[in-house]
């Protein structure tokens, strides 16, 4: 499938239905919306996912928000949509990349681990703490957030394909 990216115009209308879907809470993806650059994934024209990628420390930028149209998870989307943000944290002169996902998350999990990062640690009960409703995925609460991250150096040639 062939992409193209962009970055959301200030004055463009969000595209909450992919922001909501990885993030339920409308109060935090504004809070890093305001603070952070929201890219979109473009196929013949239509909008098909979207990635926030927000700089958090010297040399480290965080994709805090990451979305597939649901008709075109599994079919390699958000792989590329990952190889965008890494390419984009670079250009920021970011050294390493970071993401987090909750404990659930398995195929999130997955897709990340391929694309190179690992896991660095585990944030226990950010879910409980910071959403009201209760999130579950696959019959399973999900609780804690599990971080991680990619140093874009030592990225394998089969890793970025």
């Amino acid at each position: 499938m062939n992409l193209s990216f962009r970055i959301l115009d200030w004055d463009e209308e969000k595209p909450y239905e992919l922001l909501l879907m990885a993030d339920p809470s409308k109060t935090i993806v504004d809070e890093y919306l305001s603070r952070g650059v929201c890219f979109i994934a473009e196929y013949e024209g239509e909008m098909v996912g979207e990635f926030v990628l927000l700089k958090t420390r010297p040399e480290t930028a965080e994709i805090v928000n990451i979305a597939v149209q649901e008709e075109l998870q599994g079919q390699g989307v958000g792989k590329h949509m990952i190889k965008e943000a890494m390419e984009a944290a670079r250009r920021l002169g970011c050294r390493i990349l970071e993401i987090g996902t909750g404990n659930s998350s398995f195929h999130q999990l997955k897709l990340y681990q391929r694309c190179g990062f690992r896991i660095t640690g585990v944030d226990r009960d950010f879910f409980a703490r910071h959403y009201e409703e209760e999130i579950i995925e696959d019959g399973i609460r999900c609780v804690d957030m599990i971080r991680l991250s990619v140093d874009l150096n030592d990225i394998t040639d089969e890793e970025k394909k």
